[in-house]
C-alpha cells in the first residue's frame, strides 16, 4: 500500500510528540508514534520563562524528528505549540530556535486549541453530544459538542502542572476556582445531564488505573465509559496505593504518574458542577483534530470505523474489495437497525482478514482484529460483536474468548453476531471470495425456508461444502435450506 505521509509534531506543555500519519484521509493509520517528556510548562520561571534545560531537551526531540520526517519522505509536517510556548515570556526566542531546526511553528490559541480538541473527539466519537475537556499541562480546554458541530469553546489556565499550587492553597480552592471558570464561561449549564469526553494523557492514565479496579477484560481505552462518582472512588485508591503499585498497572505511562491526583481532583471538581451523565474517554485529541478539521464536508461525513476496515480489509484480502458486496448480498436475511447493520458491515469489510494465518489459527485471527485493532467509532461491546461474528465466519462457532469479555456484550447481541458469522462463511464459500457468483445469486429468508436463488448454468457451484454452510445457516436460523436455480 502507498502513502502519502502526513506528520503532527504537537510541542505540549509537558510532552514533545511526533506522529506520522497515513495521509489526509478520514481514518488515517498511525506509521509512528513518539514523545518525548520535555516539561516546558514545568520549567517555566517566576518571570513567565521556559527554561534552558526544558528548551534543550524539546529541541534536541525535535532535531530527532527533523530527520525522521524527512527520512520517511513526510510531504507535510504540521507543527503546533499550545499553553507552555503560548505564555511564555520567551515564547518567541524558542520558536526562533524551532524554525532554525527547519520547522515552521504555529502558535494555537486558547479558542483554537479548544476547536482542534472539539475536533479530535468527534474525529473518533462521530455521534458525540456533550462536553470535550481536554487537560494538558497548561491549561484545560472545554469544547461544547452536537451534531458534529464545536459549539462553544473555552481555554482555562487549569493545566495539570498548574494544579498543585492551587490545591495547596487548601481543600476547597480548586472546586471554587473551577466553579467560577465554568459560570463565566457559560460552561457550567452546558453539561448537565450530557456525558463528558475526557482528552489528554493525565485522564487516560486514571483511566487506565480504574480499568485495572474494575478488571475490565478488554484494555481499550478510546471509548471506555466510567460513572460520573469514580473520580471519588480513584481519589482513594491514590492515597493507597504505592509507586510500585503504579509501576505494576500496564501501559501506564509512569512519567504521568505525578499528576494522577490533582488531575483526579480536577476531574472531580468538573463532574460535581457539570452534573454530566457519564465519563467517557477518547484517544484522539488535537492532532486528531488538526487532520479532522481539515477534511472536507463529504469526507469529514464518512463513518471513521468503516473507513478504517475498509482500508485494513482492502490491503489484508485476497481479491481487492469484497466486504461491501457480501453485507448486500447477507442483508436481506437481517432486520438489523442501523447500529447493528454498520457493525455488520464492518464485519464484512473485514471478512478475508484472515486468510493468510495457519488454517488452525483464521478464526483466532479474526478475533484479534476486532478486539485489538487501531479501531475508533466503536466501543467495547461493538468491538465483542465483532469478534464474534469473525469468530464464526472463520468456522470458530461460539464462545470465541474468556467468558470475562464476552459479557461484555449481551447474549441477544452476541446471538446475531453468530448469525452473520454463518452467513459470512456461506457467502465466501460459494463465491470463493470473489463478486460474480455473488452478484448472480441471491438469499432469501421466507417464513419457513432460507432460500438460495442461483443461476441454472452455476448448479455445479452448489458443492457440498456450499450446502452444508447453507443447511447450518438454515438451521440456526430456525429454517430449512433451500435452494432454486433459475
Amino acid at each position: 500500500m502507498s502513502f502519502t505521509p502526513l506528520a503532527i509534531v504537537d510541542i505540549g506543555s509537558n510532552s514533545v510528540r511526533l506522529v506520522v500519519y497515513s495521509g489526509l484521509s478520514r481514518s488515517p493509520s498511525i506509521l509512528f508514534n513518539e514523545k518525548v517528556m520535555a516539561g516546558l510548562g514545568k520549567s517555566l520561571t517566576d518571570g513567565g520563562m521556559l527554561s534552558d534545560a526544558a528548551q534543550e531537551r524539546a529541541l534536541a526531540a525535535l532535531r530527532r524528528f527533523r530527520i525522521l520526517t524527512r527520512q520517511m519522505g513526510v510531504e507535510r509536517c504540521r507543527v503546533v505549540a499550545t499553553a507552555a510556548v503560548r505564555d511564555a515570556s520567551n515564547c518567541a526566542e524558542f520558536l526562533d530556535e524551532v524554525r532554525a531546526i527547519g520547522f515552521e511553528p504555529q502558535v494555537l490559541s486558547g479558542e483554537q486549541e479548544g476547536r482542534m480538541a472539539g475536533h479530535g473527539v468527534l474525529s473518533g466519537i462521530p455521534d458525540a453530544d456533550g462536553i470535550v475537556g481536554d487537560l494538558g499541562g497548561g491549561s484545560l480546554e472545554l469544547a461544547d459538542v452536537a451534531h458534529g458541530e464545536i459549539r462553544a469553546t473555552a481555554s482555562l489556565p487549569l493545566g495539570v502542572l498548574r494544579l498543585g499550587a492551587i490545591v495547596g492553597k487548601g481543600p476547597a480552592a480548586l472546586g471554587k476556582r473551577v466553579s467560577k471558570a465554568l459560570r463565566e464561561t457559560g460552561f457550567r449549564s452546558l453539561g448537565k445531564g450530557r456525558p463528558f469526553y475526557m482528552v489528554g494523557g493525565s485522564w487516560r492514565a486514571l483511566a487506565r488505573l480504574e480499568m485495572v479496579a474494575e478488571d475490565y477484560p478488554l484494555p481499550i481505552l478510546h471509548e471506555y465509559r466510567m460513572t460520573p462518582d469514580r473520580p471519588e472512588a480513584l481519589q482513594r485508591m491514590l492515597e493507597t496505593l504505592s509507586k510500585a503499585d503504579l509501576k505494576s498497572v500496564p501501559s501506564l505511562s509512569l512519567g504521568r504518574v505525578p499528576t494522577l491526583p490533582n488531575a483526579n481532583l480536577l476531574l472531580k471538581a468538573l463532574v460535581a458542577e457539570l452534573k454530566p451523565s457519564a465519563l467517557v474517554v477518547s484517544s484522539f485529541g488535537i492532532r486528531e483534530g488538526l487532520i479532522h478539521a481539515e477534511l472536507d464536508p463529504a469526507t469529514r461525513a464518512l463513518d471513521p470505523l468503516i473507513a478504517a476496515v475498509r482500508e485494513a480489509g482492502g490491503a489484508l484480502g485476497r481479491f481487492g474489495e469484497h466486504g461491501a458486496l457480501l453485507d448486500r448480498w447477507i442483508a436481506p436475511i437481517f432486520d438489523d437497525p442501523p447500529a447493528r447493520a454498520r457493525l455488520r458491515l464492518a464485519a464484512c469489510l473485514l471478512a478475508d482478514v484472515g486468510w493468510q494465518a495457519h488454517p488452525d489459527f483464521r478464526a483466532e485471527r479474526g478475533v484479534d482484529m476486532a478486539l485489538h485493532g487501531n479501531w475508533v467509532g466503536i466501543d467495547g461491546p461493538g468491538r465483542v460483536m465483532l469478534a464474534q461474528a469473525l469468530f464464526a465466519s472463520f468456522g470458530g462457532g461460539h464462545d470465541f474468548e474468556t467468558s470475562e469479555i464476552v459479557g461484555l456484550c449481551n447474549q441477544a447481541d452476541l446471538d446475531r453476531a453468530v448469525l452473520w458469522g454463518l452467513a459470512m462463511r456461506l457467502g465466501q464459500r460459494l463465491s470463493g471470495g470473489v463478486a460474480a457468483t455473488l452478484e448472480r445469486s441471491r438469499l432469501i429468508a421466507t417464513p419457513s425456508k432460507l432460500r438460495l436463488e442461483m443461476k441454472r448454468g452455476d448448479v455445479a457451484l452448489y458443492g457440498e461444502t456450499v450446502e452444508r454452510r447453507h443447511k447450518t445457516l438454515a438451521a440456526a436460523l430456525g429454517l430449512e435450506a433451500d435452494v432454486r436455480f433459475t
